[in-house]
């Protein structure tokens, strides 16, 4: 369908107001909800499952290449341990692009859990946005119309990140919060979620959950995240400044990301795991091995992603996005 000037000016100013109305929402919504949830129950969800056995003193690349495989897809497999799952599909949208990682995504997108649909569609979004709609836009698309206004939020949030307006009418829905969007900045083909987005229960579900999602990182999105890092004291002023200065690819700096992967802190080594996968040599990747015994699922879990992309077993995304 033809946009006419007029309503293709109006759609313009809702894209760029769209992120502002998102922001207000999760603002205002998080701290109702996460207090909301803030029970027993989940509490209890929120379990280290045991590291590996201890490391052997002289493993090699293909072994830890096959440990560090083993370790994600086990993790995301157990269905019993939801925060686990979430935890691997945050790990694995690391990666980039990789075809073994891509069928994970796309599977637990099919899953039965909605925070582990929610997490692979979040998992999907962190893949360069060129590669991601090419292998992921049909899944998301069908997402669209998921029972679960949560995933299908995610869905269209992570869609228009790749260019992909088929969503449009969700986002706008969202931007409306309780009013009714005007007519005129609605897509013809209206996906049937859209009707239970005008509720204020499920606006703060969806605010604070997406809020969230950009924060947490390895610990996954949501109100277990939030719990897990509460729990474990970890510091995420700390965890912002090693994603700051890692984006500095200084001797200096690699070598503080190293000393950090020994830190107390849980979200400092997770952070410093991460950021070491940029870093394509021997020592480095060795180093990030050591965590695959680290006491935190977190940490294990990011440290096994990021070994992949720092032993070559995976291309890094920021090389996969420069062949482009």
């Amino acid at each position: 369908m033809k946009l006419t000037h007029d309503r293709f000016r109006s759609i313009r100013a809702t894209r760029s107001s769209f992120f502002a109305c998102l922001l207000l929402i999760t603002l205002s919504a998080s701290a109702r909800y996460l207090a909301a949830q803030n029970s027993p129950q989940a509490a209890a969800s929120d379990v280290d499952t045991p590291p590996p056995t201890n490391r052997p003193a002289h493993d090699s690349p293909s072994v830890d290449i096959d440990t560090a495989w083993s370790m994600l897809t086990s993790a995301l497999l157990d269905n019993k341990h939801t925060p686990l799952q979430i935890q691997s599909l945050a790990a694995l949208g690391t990666i980039g692009f990789n075809p073994r990682a891509a069928q994970l995504i796309t599977e637990s997108m099919r899953d039965p859990d909605l925070d582990v649909r929610t997490a692979a569609v979040l998992a999907a979004g962190q893949t360069p946005a060129l590669t991601a709609k090419r292998n992921f836009s049909m899944e998301l698309r069908t997402l669209l119309d998921d029972k679960e206004p949560q995933v299908a939020v995610a869905a269209a949030s992570t869609l228009w990140k790749m260019g992909d307006h088929s969503g449009e009418d969700i986002l706008v829905a969202v931007a409306a919060g309780e009013r009714k969007a005007s007519a005129g900045l609605m897509d013809s083909t209206r996906h049937t979620i859209t009707t239970d987005l005008h509720n204020p229960s499920t606006i703060a579900r969806i605010g604070a959950l997406q809020g969230a999602s950009m924060l947490l990182g390895p610990f996954g999105f949501g109100v277990t995240a939030y719990e897990y890092i509460h729990k474990n004291g970890a510091d995420t002023s700390r965890t912002l400044a090693i994603e700051l200065i890692s984006q500095s690819k200084t001797k200096p700096i690699h070598d503080e990301l190293i000393n950090a992967l020994t830190d107390k802190d849980v979200g400092v080594r997770a952070a410093a795991a991460k950021a070491l996968g940029e870093y394509h040599d021997k020592e480095t990747a060795a180093a990030i091995a050591n965590l695959f015994y680290d006491s935190k699922p977190p940490v294990r879990l990011t440290a096994a992603a990021s070994y992949l992309r720092a032993s070559g077993a995976v291309a890094s995304p920021a090389a996969h996005a420069a062949k482009k």
